[in-house]
């Protein structure tokens, strides 16, 4: 994990600092357990906590969490790197769920309230589009730029039922020839133009200029005609295509 890069992420947990590190490779950022811990019941040796707290939990709960930890090394207060307990985003969350604590209380009711909303959507796929479009009017992009975003994620589902089709079964086979349509138009790798663009799990088509998205749709609407005219199969033949 060469690339990985160290973050600290601040004001969170009412100002507590939670160290964090960012997996490159894995485009996902872990969290210190022990940090988080500490935040949410505010115990003077989160360590012994976090051991106490794994001694009680179910053995599903023990299961998930214990296969998503991972010792990585994070810059403690004496300035040097130690081993630590660590978990990515949906990790942390299910271990807030875990802590029996009155402040781990409003993050179980965003939880809730996050898992009402999907249902909803299930049954009104709609409230989904809205609150995309909502989402983006937020960050300040227009209702121009709204439509072509969104045009550009049905585009890109059309292609990916093509390569379906056409034998692509697995998401590293996915990503083999999306960064081959990237390579063609930018010289670049969709994780390449992520790191040129100093992004990291951030969408990177939110990213692009009004060209860019234009030279990606373009490419992908192109690879999805003369895949559906020459009929590849398998991988191999269909990066030829990309």
């Amino acid at each position: 994990m060469d690339n990985n890069k160290l973050e600290t992420i601040s004001n969170l947990f009412e100002g507590k600092e939670i160290r964090s590190i960012w997996d490159a490779e894995k485009e996902e950022y872990y969290f210190s357990v022990v940090d988080v811990i500490e935040a949410l019941t505010e115990s003077k040796d989160a360590k012994d906590y976090w051991y106490r707290l794994k001694k009680r939990m179910t053995e599903e709960e023990k299961s998930e969490i214990s296969t998503k930890c991972r010792q990585l090394k994070l810059k403690s207060t004496d300035g040097k790197f130690y081993s630590t307990d660590t978990l990515d985003t949906k990790g942390i969350l299910r271990l807030i769920e875990s802590v029996p604590s009155p402040k781990a209380e409003p993050f179980k009711l965003w939880l809730a309230q996050m898992g009402k909303e999907r249902i909803d959507e299930v049954f009104d796929p709609e409230l989904a589009i809205n609150r995309a479009v909502d989402y983006y009017r937020s960050r300040g992009y227009d209702d121009k730029w709204i439509k072509q975003r969104l045009t550009g994620v049905v585009d890109r589902r059309k292609l990916t039922d093509v390569w379906k089709e056409r034998g692509i079964t697995k998401n590293v086979e996915y990503g083999i020839l999306t960064n081959e349509i990237y390579k063609e138009w930018s010289g670049m790798k969709a994780s390449e133009y992520k790191e040129f663009k100093e992004i990291r799990k951030e969408s990177l088509r939110d990213n692009m200029t009004d060209i860019e998205v234009t030279l990606t749709d373009l490419g992908e609407i192109a690879t999805r005609e003369l895949a559906q005219e020459h009929k590849p199969y398998g991988l191999k033949e269909n990066i030829k295509i990309a």
